[in-house]
Formats: C-alpha cells, structure tokens, sequence
C-alpha cells in the first residue's frame, strides 16, 4: 500500500486525552494553569444567590482569553468554537455556553477584569519580567462600533431641542382645553406627554455630553465615541488606547480613553506604571505628540530619565539638515533638546520604537484590535483590557509557570 489507512468513521476505543492530542506545551494548558492561580472572587461578588446559576467564572475567562489570544472576537463564533474546537471543549469542561452569556460576561466584569490584569503581571514577575529599565509610551487610535454616517450635530440637536419644546407646549394646550363636563372628543394620550418629556431629557443629555467633549458631532450607534485624528490626515470614530511597555515587551499600564491629543496622557501613564508595577520606571519614552515643557519638568522632578523630542526635533531627523536655530525659552526644553541630539540620547530614544510599535502591531494584525465590537467608553476599555492580558499570556507562555 502507498498510503496510510483512512477511515473518517473508525470509533476511538479509549476516550483520548487533550494531552496527548495537543501536546502538554500546548496554549491551553498553560492558560489553565494561570486563571487556576488567580484569585476571582471579584467575579463571584456581582452574582447573587437567586435565578439560575451562572458558569463558573475561571471558565468564562479562560474561554475569553484564549479566545483573545487567536484573534477570536466574536461571541457567536465562539459559541461555535467551542462546540467544535478541542482546547476550547477542554477549557469550558465539556459545557457549551451560548453567545448571549459569553458577551454578558465579557462587558459587564470591569474592575475584575482590571484584577486579573494585575494578577498576570505579578505572575510575570515570578518568571523574572516586568523589567522597568526602559518603558515605552505610545498611543493609537482604535475604530468603535459605529457608522461614521449616523451621527448628529450640536446644530441638528439643538433644532430638535426646540421641535420638542414647541410639542410640549402644543400638547399642554390640547390638554386644557378639554372641558371635562362635556362629552370627549379626540382622546388625549396620556402617554405621549411623558414620551416628549423623555425625548428632551434625552436630547438635553446628549447636548451636554457633545459639550464636555468638546467635539463636533455624536456618533448615534456609540456616543462615547469620537471623531479622532489619525497619520496622514485621516480621521477615525474612535477611541484613544495609550499602552506602556516594558523592556522585554510586556504591556505594564494600559487605558482607554476619549482624549484627542496626547500630550495630557504622559504623566498620568508614569503614574498608573508606578501602581500596577509598584516602582517607577527607570527611563520613559515617547515621540513628540507626548511632548510639552510641564511634561519634561514633571518628569525630572520625579527623577525619571526622559526621552521626549518636540515636533521641531523631529521635522529636524526626518528632513536631515542642520540643527533648529531657534532656542527653546524653558531650560527643560534646551536640556532634552541637547540631550537628545546626542549620539547615546538618540539612542535611548529609538529604543521606544524597537519596544512599543511592535505591540501595537501584533494587537492590531495579528489580534484584529483594529475595531472594537463593544459600545460605550466602559466596554470599549473592558476590551481592550482583555486583549493586553491575553498579549502578556502570549509573552509568558515561552517561559512556562512552574507545575
């Protein structure tokens, strides 16, 4: 015979282990071993004694982060997968969660999501990482689930402010002159008043929000989303998602937020670097959107060694020519300036190139966090923290916690 025996319907005699069949070096494995470690508790906290029991929650986060690490997004099709997949079957012990209590659990879970976050970072630094040497800022602007096409301007809502106003006042007329000693005419809806009511509450609230966030429009489908500018002129509705990275290419502080530019989030990412790590990073650095003189001194206040070029330092690199001729008037400004047109200054700085676009890269390609499936700024960032924990699994995997 040539070939091999093939026969699809051969039974198995003996039940076959996911061990053997995956090997024990397998992702799935090394997942179960990590969530089995963590503590949960925050998860069992938000459900109460009373309706049907829920699944277990170290099996929902399981399923959800080795899902996140294979690009696999969608509720429903993990619904499917884990029908059909056998690392996923073994994850859930044989049980088939549908699509509904997958997607429950995936936005709903916040502050424990943020707990195992943390948690995975500690275990990281059991296997010797979470080097803070040099750490990374960057930024990226990530599409929200909405259409860019329905969307409603301040002058629009406004309009619609005064059309339900002038309802209103229509409505209340009809009401008195109803005489109620005489036979009814035309019925007054009751309901409706209270429906315009609703209406101009809402349209108030919408108002206000498009006024704290200073932008232009508000998306209809998500509007916690905003109209952001990305490189080469272009503009995304979206979220702004800042990420710091370590020395050896771990996520260390990451959020999620509706900021335009990013100059204001420097400091406040050093600060949450210091809290999840609990040290402060030795080096930080970041390209020159991050910049600004009160960034720089706040940064060497802290004795933190910056890396930070302004727009003109770096129009100077990119265009090859001779130094700027004009001098900066904060003395913060002159030393980063001097410093970074060292040799061992420039240096340092690429280092942030080599560290943090990679990242975003395998987020972006290989993860498919180019667009978000969830709506509003609290899911959006309950996302995102799903995909840099599941990205520090997939760097720590190589080096395996102890059995």
């Amino acid at each position: 015979m040539k070939f091999l025996p093939y026969n699809p319907d051969q039974a198995w005699l003996l039940p076959p282990s996911v061990k053997d069949v995956r090997g024990e070096d397998h992702l799935c494995f090394f997942i179960h071993r990590v969530v089995e470690r963590l503590d949960l508790s925050a998860f069992s906290a938000d459900y109460g004694d009373e309706g049907q029991r829920p699944y277990a929650p170290a099996l929902m986060v399981k399923v959800w982060l080795y899902a996140y690490c294979l690009q696999m997004t969608s509720s429903r099709r993990l619904e499917q997968r884990v029908r059909e997949d056998i690392p996923l079957s073994y994850l859930a012990g044989g049980q088939r969660p549908d699509h509904w209590t997958l997607n429950d659990f995936r936005s709903r879970h916040r502050r424990a999501l943020n707990d195992v976050f943390l948690q995975v970072l500690e275990l990281a630094r059991e296997l010797g990482m979470v080097q803070l040497g040099h750490v990374a800022i960057d930024s990226t602007r990530v599409r929200a689930n909405a259409s860019r096409r329905r969307t409603e301007t301040e002058k629009e809502l406004r309009q619609r402010l005064a059309q339900t106003r002038r309802a209103i006042r229509r409505w209340q007329q009809q009401c008195d002159a109803v005489d109620p000693n005489e036979e009814p005419g035309t019925p007054v809806p009751v309901d409706y008043g209270k429906q315009l009511e609703e209406r101009l509450a809402a349209t108030r609230e919408k108002l206000r929000k498009l006024r704290k966030m200073g932008a232009r429009q508000l998306s209809v489908t998500d509007p916690d989303s905003r109209m952001l500018h990305q490189s080469g002129g272009r503009f995304v509705l979206g979220y702004t998602v800042d990420l710091a990275v370590s020395d050896d290419h771990l996520i260390v502080a990451q959020r999620t937020t509706q900021a335009v530019s990013d100059s204001a989030s420097l400091v406040p990412m050093v600060e949450q670097v210091e809290a999840t790590c609990g040290n402060k990073p030795a080096e930080v650095s970041a390209d020159s959107a991050f910049f600004s003189v009160a960034n720089v001194r706040d940064l060497e206040q802290q004795g933190i060694d910056a890396y930070l070029p302004d727009a003109h330092l770096c129009g100077e690199w990119q265009q090859r020519r001779g130094p700027l001729k004009t001098i900066p008037d904060a003395p913060e400004h002159r030393r980063m300036r001097a410093k970074l047109r060292s040799p061992q200054g420039r240096a340092r700085y690429q280092r942030r190139q080599a560290l943090v676009e990679p990242v975003f890269g395998v987020l972006k390609e290989q993860r498919g966090m180019r667009r978000l499936r969830l709506r509003g700024l609290s899911k959006a960032s309950t996302e995102v923290t799903w995909y840099c924990t599941a990205f520090n699994l997939t760097r720590m995997w190589r080096r395996q916690l102890p059995r």
